[in-house]
């Protein structure tokens, strides 16, 4: 194996099994970021003596809290908060045919607040729909009159509200999924507000070094909150692909673990395993946006569904280049139907042309699929579903051989 596949490297997700504990603020260290937090930990007379005058301090605060909004910012988080005022409405009507097709809801609306009124943004349909007016009082999110409002809510405050109509409540996987976003989408508009207040306070020649902390302290737990976030919107999402996909056990999250031990016995290191663990759970993603009908037809398909079954690959890394904190693992999702003796697709790739990452998940999620219950079939026994695998040219050797340690 070369040796570039096997380097240290740092995970880019918060939530890695290998960090000690379960702080996700665990990588602002590993990225040399954490040392501010460190003053917390000692006495007021301590940090005074060991301090630095205000103004090498001033300088100090001002350079953390650049660090942290040029890793953090909106760019990092959803590209649909980094666009122009102009293009608004457009942006999130997008995203509500979007979020409408996911779950096959009748429509979709996308409220934010602006002067004080829940204003339509976007929706998915001609028409803008009626005047919000909804008292959450706590609830993560109210059904009533053929309707699920989803408030956009970080912390105390309600930053937006996801509607959609729906003839009836949403399973608990598609409701979850939507929780997810609207966490995500309003823990991202706060930091962006923090963001804009950064580029403020570091203009200050004099900016007031307490308020500087504070910033920075707030800043800092946005972060471990986004980091929770993004995490949970990616296991909700692979529990939303399984749902469409009429899968009766967790074939995402079955395909991720497999792809992970996979990884570890080849000796991977943590970034690298943490981004093929990711890949191999949204490795399906565009099933999400298929009717479920096409998943409930014991295998018989008409030409025009197996084409969009087909291209649900295409359609996956389309919907993942559009969340950029996902973007490193969209490589591993492109190529995963490459076959190591070139007969895979989209490019024919063969042998070690195909990333490791592709090859690993391709191994996982056949033995998962074969080794699983499906509407149109039994699952298979574990032994033969190796035994074909390793009879056939279409998977790496090293990858199986690994395989075959860990499941026989």
């Amino acid at each position: 194996m070369k040796k570039d596949e096997t380097k240290n490297g740092v995970s880019l997700f918060s939530q890695s099994e290998y960090l000690m504990g379960e702080d996700p603020l665990e990588e602002i260290f590993a990225l040399n970021l954490g040392d501010f937090i460190s003053e917390h930990l000692i006495s007021k007379d301590l940090a005074e003596k060991i301090s630095t005058s205000n103004k090498d301090k001033r300088a100090g605060l001002k350079n953390q809290l650049r660090e942290l909004i040029s890793i953090y910012s909106s760019k990092n988080t959803l590209c649909v908060l980094n666009f122009d005022k102009n293009q608004e409405h457009a942006i999130y009507s997008s995203i509500a045919k979007t979020v409408k097709q996911m779950l096959e809801v009748d429509s979709c609306r996308i409220y934010m607040q602006k002067d004080n009124q829940m204003m339509v943004a976007g929706t998915s349909d001609e028409d803008f729909g009626k005047e919000l007016a909804v008292d959450f009082s706590g609830k993560d999110f109210v059904y009533e009159n053929g309707e699920t409002y989803i408030p956009m809510r970080a912390a105390s405050h309600i930053y937006g509200v996801i509607v959609l109509h729906t003839t009836q409540p949403l399973d608990e996987e598609y409701l979850n999924l939507v929780l997810s976003i609207a966490r995500l989408f309003a823990t991202s508009i706060e930091i962006q507000a923090q963001v804009d207040e950064v580029n403020r306070i570091t203009e200050d020649e004099e900016a007031n070094i307490s308020d500087m902390q504070h910033l920075r302290a707030e800043l800092t737990a946005l972060i471990g909150d986004l980091c929770d976030f993004q995490q949970d919107f990616v296991e909700e999402l692979a529990k939303a692909v399984d749902k469409k996909g009429q899968y009766k056990v967790s074939h995402s999250q079955n395909t991720a673990n497999l792809a992970r031990e996979i990884c570890r016995r080849l000796g991977l290191n943590e970034k690298t395993t943490d981004l093929i663990y990711y890949a191999a759970k949204l490795q399906n993603i565009g099933k999400i946006t298929l009717p479920e009908r096409i998943f409930a037809t014991n295998g018989k398909l008409s030409p025009d569904e197996l084409k969009k079954v087909q291209e649900h690959i295409t359609t996956g890394v389309n919907l993942l280049m559009n969340i950029n904190f996902l973007s490193e693992v969209v490589p591993y999702v492109t190529y995963q139907t490459e076959r190591y003796d070139g007969s895979g697709k989209p490019e024919g790739l063969k042998g070690q042309s195909i990333p490791l990452g592709s090859r690993i998940i391709a191994a996982a999620d056949a033995f998962s699929a074969m080794t699983s219950d499906r509407p149109y079939r039994k699952a298979m026994e574990v032994a033969k579903a190796l035994e074909i695998m390793q009879s056939d040219s279409k998977w790496d050797p090293v990858v199986i051989e690994a395989l075959a340690q860990i499941v026989k």
